[in-house]
């Protein structure tokens, strides 16, 4: 049985100005029966009134909400794509066309487990190709935590599950049970706070203008509605330089091909507009 939390989402965006609404019902539903336990609620009118005497829960709930999940090469397919198919590509047009660098935007970068695998892969790139390109890599989200803790570059031992061991000693700094992303890697990564429903502005702006060769917005857009899936869609290809990727997780393809996005490899997550 789904039970109506209008009254909730109503009273987070009168508290905060934001619309936890734009989520996924069955996830948005899921996040806060969990508050609603862990708070020894026994109804969604005594978490209402919870909240309205304890005006933390409600930023609780939000960071619940917005706290993504992430991991170093998460999809192995995408990964194993862009090292030998996607960026060698690139790096070769960009030496047709003497532009140099190679932009990509990570649109949801959580705790920058995605934007430091990405560094990793054009760090390695660089030093077997003789080109010598130039790369920046824009990782947002709309989570200052999140930032932070990117921006920090630790991470637990669990954390680098899918690091070999030669990546591991090459791009980090052991450091008691932690793991420290040395500094050569974050050089070309620039971390900021960015809204995708912003009604301002399209890109980052520390981007200036976008033009990116590839777009990152994976395991995101099945946190959201379908109205608010085909939002970040639209602002996110706006963005892209001609000819340029878009890259979603594997479980959200369905929804770029529902759009008229054509996958360039099979179960790759790595799409154009057509």
């Amino acid at each position: 049985m789904v039970t109506d939390y209008t009254l909730i989402t109503n009273l987070v965006k009168h508290l905060h100005c934001i619309d936890i609404s734009q989520y996924d019902v069955s996830f948005l539903n899921k996040s806060i029966n969990v508050r609603i336990a862990e708070t020894h609620c026994n109804s969604a009118k005594e978490y209402e009134i919870f909240i309205q005497k304890n005006k933390e829960e409600a930023k609780i709930l939000i960071c619940m909400l917005q706290n993504s999940y992430s991991d170093f090469f998460r999809n192995p397919i995408t990964f194993a794509v862009l090292e030998r198919i996607m960026l060698p590509s690139l790096i070769l047009k960009k030496k047709e066309t003497k532009h140099k660098e190679i932009r990509i935007w990570s649109a949801a970068s959580a705790s920058g487990q995605e934007s430091y695998s990405l560094s990793i892969l054009l760090e390695e790139l660089k030093v077997t190709d003789s080109y010598n390109f130039n790369y920046r890599i824009f990782a947002t989200d709309k989570s200052e935590d999140q930032i932070r803790k990117a921006q920090e570059g630790k991470y637990s031992a669990t954390a680098l599950n899918n690091m070999n061991l030669k990546r591991l000693k090459q791009w980090f700094t052991k450091h008691g049970d932690n793991y420290i992303v040395k500094p050569e890697l974050k050089k070309n990564i620039d971390f900021s706070t960015f809204d995708l429903f912003s009604k301002q502005l399209d890109c980052p702006p520390t981007s200036i203008f976008g033009d990116f060769d590839l777009v990152i917005c994976a395991n995101l857009l099945f946190y959201y509605k379908p109205k608010y899936q085909k939002i970040i869609l639209e602002k996110t290809t706006s963005c892209l330089a001609k000819g340029g990727y878009i890259i979603v997780g594997e479980v959200e393809r369905d929804i770029l091909i529902k759009h008229h996005y054509q996958e360039l490899f099979p179960q790759s997550g790595i799409f154009q507009k057509y």
